[in-house]
Protein backbone atom coordinates (compact mmCIF):
# COMPACT_ATOMS: atom_id res chain seq x y z
CA UNK A 1 0.00 0.00 0.00
CA UNK A 2 1.72 3.36 -0.91
CA UNK A 3 1.40 6.08 1.69
CA UNK A 4 -0.31 8.73 -1.65
CA UNK A 5 -2.97 8.28 -3.25
CA UNK A 6 -3.07 6.51 -6.74
CA UNK A 7 -4.29 10.10 -8.84
CA UNK A 8 -1.36 11.92 -6.57
CA UNK A 9 1.52 13.30 -9.22
CA UNK A 10 3.80 11.76 -5.90
CA UNK A 11 2.49 8.63 -6.44
CA UNK A 12 4.82 5.87 -8.67
CA UNK A 13 3.85 5.26 -11.93
CA UNK A 14 2.68 2.12 -13.13
CA UNK A 15 2.97 0.87 -16.76
CA UNK A 16 0.21 -1.30 -18.70
CA UNK A 17 2.25 -3.95 -20.15
CA UNK A 18 -0.34 -3.86 -22.96
CA UNK A 19 0.39 -0.39 -24.03
CA UNK A 20 3.62 0.39 -25.59
CA UNK A 21 6.61 1.10 -24.54
CA UNK A 22 10.11 3.05 -25.72
CA UNK A 23 12.66 0.40 -26.16
CA UNK A 24 14.90 2.57 -24.11
CA UNK A 25 12.68 2.41 -21.30
CA UNK A 26 12.05 -1.43 -20.95
CA UNK A 27 16.12 -2.11 -21.73
CA UNK A 28 16.55 0.65 -18.39
CA UNK A 29 14.88 -1.15 -16.18
CA UNK A 30 16.90 -4.13 -14.97
CA UNK A 31 21.01 -4.24 -15.40
CA UNK A 32 20.71 -7.58 -16.66
CA UNK A 33 19.76 -5.25 -20.28
CA UNK A 34 22.45 -3.17 -19.91
CA UNK A 35 24.83 -4.67 -22.67
CA UNK A 36 22.13 -4.83 -25.19
CA UNK A 37 20.94 -1.23 -24.36
CA UNK A 38 24.38 -0.46 -25.07
CA UNK A 39 24.43 -2.11 -28.41
CA UNK A 40 20.95 -0.63 -29.18
CA UNK A 41 22.64 2.62 -28.56
CA UNK A 42 25.88 1.97 -30.80
CA UNK A 43 23.85 1.07 -33.59
CA UNK A 44 21.45 4.41 -33.34
CA UNK A 45 24.04 6.30 -33.01
CA UNK A 46 26.38 4.69 -36.34
CA UNK A 47 22.97 5.26 -37.76
CA UNK A 48 22.84 8.95 -37.11
CA UNK A 49 26.73 9.45 -38.72
CA UNK A 50 25.92 7.23 -41.90
CA UNK A 51 22.93 9.19 -42.46
CA UNK A 52 25.18 13.10 -41.77
CA UNK A 53 27.94 11.25 -43.83
CA UNK A 54 26.34 9.49 -46.62
CA UNK A 55 24.15 11.04 -49.54
CA UNK A 56 20.33 10.67 -48.71
CA UNK A 57 19.60 8.40 -51.44
CA UNK A 58 22.29 6.03 -49.59
CA UNK A 59 21.67 6.56 -45.90
CA UNK A 60 18.04 5.84 -46.62
CA UNK A 61 19.17 2.21 -47.33
CA UNK A 62 21.64 1.43 -45.65
CA UNK A 63 21.92 -0.13 -42.27
CA UNK A 64 25.19 -0.25 -39.53
CA UNK A 65 25.61 -3.30 -37.90
CA UNK A 66 28.07 -3.63 -35.17
CA UNK A 67 31.53 -3.25 -35.06
CA UNK A 68 33.43 -6.60 -34.24
CA UNK A 69 37.35 -6.61 -33.89
CA UNK A 70 37.38 -3.32 -35.65
CA UNK A 71 35.04 -4.60 -38.55
CA UNK A 72 31.84 -2.66 -39.09
CA UNK A 73 28.88 -4.37 -41.01
CA UNK A 74 27.14 -2.33 -43.49
CA UNK A 75 23.88 -3.56 -45.26
CA UNK A 76 22.26 -2.09 -48.17
CA UNK A 77 19.36 -2.82 -49.77
CA UNK A 78 20.46 -3.81 -53.23
CA UNK A 79 23.76 -4.49 -55.25
CA UNK A 80 24.34 -1.27 -56.81
CA UNK A 81 23.85 0.40 -53.50
CA UNK A 82 26.23 -2.26 -52.21
CA UNK A 83 28.75 -1.24 -55.01
CA UNK A 84 28.20 2.47 -55.08
CA UNK A 85 28.98 1.96 -50.53
CA UNK A 86 32.66 -0.02 -51.78
CA UNK A 87 33.61 3.47 -54.19
CA UNK A 88 33.08 5.53 -51.43
CA UNK A 89 34.39 3.04 -48.58
CA UNK A 90 37.86 4.72 -48.08
CA UNK A 91 36.44 8.10 -47.44
CA UNK A 92 33.49 6.52 -45.45
CA UNK A 93 36.11 4.92 -43.12
CA UNK A 94 37.93 7.92 -42.81
CA UNK A 95 35.41 9.70 -41.99
CA UNK A 96 34.07 7.27 -39.60
CA UNK A 97 37.46 7.39 -37.71
CA UNK A 98 37.59 11.15 -37.47
CA UNK A 99 34.09 10.90 -35.83
CA UNK A 100 35.59 8.50 -33.13
CA UNK A 101 34.42 5.38 -33.88
CA UNK A 102 37.18 2.36 -33.57
CA UNK A 103 36.70 1.12 -36.88
CA UNK A 104 39.88 -0.50 -38.71
CA UNK A 105 37.66 -1.60 -42.26
CA UNK A 106 34.54 -2.11 -43.91
CA UNK A 107 32.33 -5.61 -44.48
CA UNK A 108 29.71 -4.47 -47.04
CA UNK A 109 26.94 -7.12 -47.43
CA UNK A 110 23.46 -7.02 -48.97
CA UNK A 111 20.28 -7.49 -47.04
CA UNK A 112 17.37 -7.11 -49.20
CA UNK A 113 14.84 -5.19 -47.56
CA UNK A 114 11.21 -5.84 -47.37
CA UNK A 115 9.40 -5.56 -50.47
CA UNK A 116 6.64 -2.23 -50.71
CA UNK A 117 3.32 -2.43 -51.74
CA UNK A 118 3.23 -2.41 -55.39
CA UNK A 119 1.66 0.49 -57.30
CA UNK A 120 -2.35 0.53 -57.18
CA UNK A 121 -3.62 -0.58 -61.38
CA UNK A 122 -4.15 2.42 -63.01
CA UNK A 123 -7.97 2.49 -63.19
CA UNK A 124 -8.28 4.76 -65.88
CA UNK A 125 -12.09 5.54 -67.36
CA UNK A 126 -13.48 7.01 -70.28
CA UNK A 127 -16.55 8.79 -70.77
CA UNK A 128 -18.97 7.53 -73.28
CA UNK A 129 -18.92 11.16 -74.74
CA UNK A 130 -14.99 10.21 -75.35
CA UNK A 131 -15.49 7.22 -76.66
CA UNK A 132 -18.06 8.27 -78.77
CA UNK A 133 -15.40 10.78 -79.90
CA UNK A 134 -12.58 8.14 -80.38
CA UNK A 135 -14.95 5.84 -82.32
CA UNK A 136 -15.87 8.51 -85.17
CA UNK A 137 -12.15 9.73 -85.05
CA UNK A 138 -11.43 5.83 -85.81
CA UNK A 139 -14.11 5.78 -89.14
CA UNK A 140 -12.76 8.77 -90.42
CA UNK A 141 -9.19 7.56 -90.32
CA UNK A 142 -7.54 5.46 -93.28
CA UNK A 143 -6.87 2.44 -92.23
CA UNK A 144 -3.46 1.95 -90.31
CA UNK A 145 -2.01 0.88 -87.12
CA UNK A 146 -3.66 4.11 -85.59
CA UNK A 147 -7.63 3.64 -86.45
CA UNK A 148 -7.20 0.12 -85.49
CA UNK A 149 -5.59 0.86 -81.87
CA UNK A 150 -8.42 3.96 -82.08
CA UNK A 151 -10.96 1.60 -82.76
CA UNK A 152 -9.68 -0.77 -80.03
CA UNK A 153 -9.80 1.72 -77.36
CA UNK A 154 -13.13 3.10 -78.01
CA UNK A 155 -15.14 -0.75 -78.35
CA UNK A 156 -12.62 -1.30 -74.74
CA UNK A 157 -14.26 1.64 -73.35
CA UNK A 158 -18.06 1.09 -74.54
CA UNK A 159 -18.59 2.92 -77.63
CA UNK A 160 -21.76 2.48 -79.35
CA UNK A 161 -20.94 1.91 -83.24
CA UNK A 162 -17.84 1.71 -83.51
CA UNK A 163 -15.68 0.98 -86.71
Amino acid sequence: MSRFPPNSRYAPKRTDPRCPQAVSDVLGRTDAFQPLRAGVEQVAALQRDLTTLLPDYLAANVEPGFIKDGVLALFAAHNALAARLRHIEPRLLADLQQRGWAVDSLKIRVRPQAMKEPAPVKQARMSAAGASALSKLAETLAPSPLQEALAKMATRHGAKGSA
